[in-house]
């Protein structure tokens, strides 16, 4: 018999671990919806992987899909207030890189500042 390990970090890597969770995490978070918004800025997801990824989520009980009654249909997708419960983990991510990166793009104290602002705005913390 296969023992499963229970440490919640290792559930949290399986469930995150795919190429683009986050990021669609953190885009529901400040205000896309449409699969076409989505890939506004990231060039390198495919449709295919979009889909798949909204798929999973949506599977994990973390977004929800809405068919909307459009011509030609449409659908958006929101976070669920399970999905929600994620504000503080991704607002973590990002104060982490902003305050301990060396990253010249996070070195002026203002633009960490602004950052941490909008991050906050759209996370509702």
């Amino acid at each position: 018999m296969k023992s499963e390990c229970a440490c919640p970090i290792d559930k949290a890597v399986v469930l995150f671990n795919k190429k683009w969770t986050i990021q669609l995490i953190r885009d529901m978070f400040f205000g896309k919806k449409q699969f076409k918004e989505f890939q506004e800025d990231k060039p390198d997801l495919s449709n295919k992987v979009l889909s798949q990824r909204l798929k999973e989520l949506e599977n994990n009980g973390l977004v929800e899909k809405k068919v909307l009654n459009t011509t030609p249909i449409s659908s958006e997708y929101h976070l669920t207030e399970y999905g929600k419960k994620l504000n503080r983990v991704i607002y973590e991510l990002a104060v982490f890189i902003l305050d301990e990166s060396d990253f010249v793009e996070y070195k002026d104290e203002e633009v960490k500042n602004q950052i941490k602002n909008n991050f906050k705005q759209a996370l509702n913390i």
